[in-house]
């Protein structure tokens, strides 16, 4: 299997048509950017192109879709991905074959026919900008904002250790293009619910440290969710703010998910790679944000976590 190069991938889309995008289940800023700027430039190319109606979507990434979602009924002739690493990450109400897997995952599962995967980059907004440069050779407003969005939220606007010199220039080269950085700034990241603000202090007033503080943990129940009022539009990022507290390499958010179904965010510092801790229970991710599912309590989600750090991070 090869992997395409931006240029390559242009050209693959051009030689096809009736495209629909396929976006993660629990879908972040990164997933849903990325697709509907795609989306627009295939429009754009004289293409029929949707993205794939995901029940998922989260009330603040939900007007970015809404203008690119397939109504029902339509029948896709390309089913593409977008920041999909695994077919595990699939919506659940999706049953298909993927034919083109756009992704930044560096444990991408090369689940898809076609692959055009750059690990280098911070957010798979990164890549599809380059993508659309190719395919239609500028980038509107518009899809400026889009990516604006997924290069913002991926790299937790630019704070998180993943934030390198070329998702800067991209972020730059966005805005330049008409991404109005400072709306979409507050929107993303300086505004939440009165119950995302309650949320946020019982997590931090129930934190666990083991290693010494080196490693910190937070499990936020469905009971914990109920008592602050909050919804699953209340839990975008969470992961951040775990690891927070000085001293801490590694941290844990356990998010119950329904009964015996955790899902995991693991979040470390450089030199601890937690992607080979959340391999050993079939996630992946990249080497400093990973995550993985268990079918488990919370409580016992933990101890396996724990268990594995134990074992893949010696360092600790």
């Amino acid at each position: 299997m090869k992997n395409l190069t931006a240029s390559e991938c242009a050209a693959w889309l051009k030689a096809r048509d009736g495209y629909i995008i396929l976006s993660h289940i629990r879908p972040d800023g990164d997933t849903i950017g990325s697709g509907a700027a795609l989306c627009s430039a295939l429009r754009r190319a004289g293409k029929t192109a949707y993205c794939y109606d995901n029940k998922g979507i989260k009330r603040m990434f939900a007007p970015f879709a809404a203008p690119y979602l397939a109504g029902e009924g339509f029948c896709a002739d390309t089913v593409i991905s977008v920041d999909v690493a695994s077919e595990r990450l699939f919506p659940e109400d999706f049953d298909g074959k993927v034919e083109l897997a756009i992704d930044h995952h560096p444990t991408n599962t090369l689940f898809a026919e076609n692959v055009c995967i750059a690990a280098e980059k911070a957010a798979c907004g990164e890549l599809v900008l380059e993508i659309i440069r190719e395919l239609c050779g500028d980038v509107t407003a518009q899809e400026a904002e889009l990516l604006y969005v997924a290069v913002s939220t991926d790299t937790g606007c630019f704070q998180y250790s993943n934030t390198n010199a070329p998702a800067l220039r991209a972020a730059a080269e966005l805005i330049e293009l008409g991404a109005d950085n400072s709306a979409l700034n507050i929107r993303l990241f300086r505004s939440i619910s009165r119950e995302r603000m309650a949320l946020e202090g019982r997590i931090m007033a129930g934190m666990r440290y083991f290693h010494g503080g080196k490693v910190s943990a937070a499990l936020v129940t469905r009971a914990l969710l109920a008592e602050c009022g909050a919804t699953e539009d209340d839990c975008e990022d969470l992961a951040g703010l775990v690891g927070k507290v000085e001293g801490c390499s590694v941290s844990l958010l356990i998010r119950e998910l329904g009964e015996n179904d955790c899902k995991i965010s693991a979040r470390s510092k450089p030199g601890v790679d937690v992607s080979r801790v959340c391999a050993v229970y079939g996630g992946g991710g990249h080497a400093m944000a990973s995550g993985c599912t268990l079918n488990c309590p919370p409580e016992e989600a933990l101890g396996l976590m724990l268990k594995a750090i134990d074992e893949k991070c010696p360092q600790l």
